[in-house]
């Protein structure tokens, strides 16, 4: 069985842009980053703190009903605006 193929990284580039031109969100992308990210991230290609590729092939199609879609910028920017605020809902 073939396996589904994961986004090309380069097609984020949109929704890395979207919140760079946002600061208030950086503090909440950089802890969705280091969650995400496997143990040990730096010993392996693309040598970038980038989630496991089956975890985002199901996020991707969970979301957009497609594995080897990018997701909508203003999806990114949605989701980190809910990390954001879910420790003052929660506390």
């Amino acid at each position: 069985m073939n396996e589904p193929s994961s986004p090309d990284l380069r097609a984020w580039w949109p929704a890395v842009v979207a919140v760079m031109l946002r600061p208030l969100l950086w503090p909440a992308a950089l802890r969705q980053v280091a969650r995400l990210a496997p143990p040990g991230w730096w010993r392996h290609r693309p040598y970038l703190p980038v989630p496991d590729a089956a975890y985002l092939r199901f996020r991707l199609l969970t979301a957009y009903g497609d594995a080897a879609r990018a997701p909508e910028p203003a999806d990114v920017v949605t989701y980190l605006e809910w990390c954001r605020a879910w420790p003052r809902v929660v506390g």
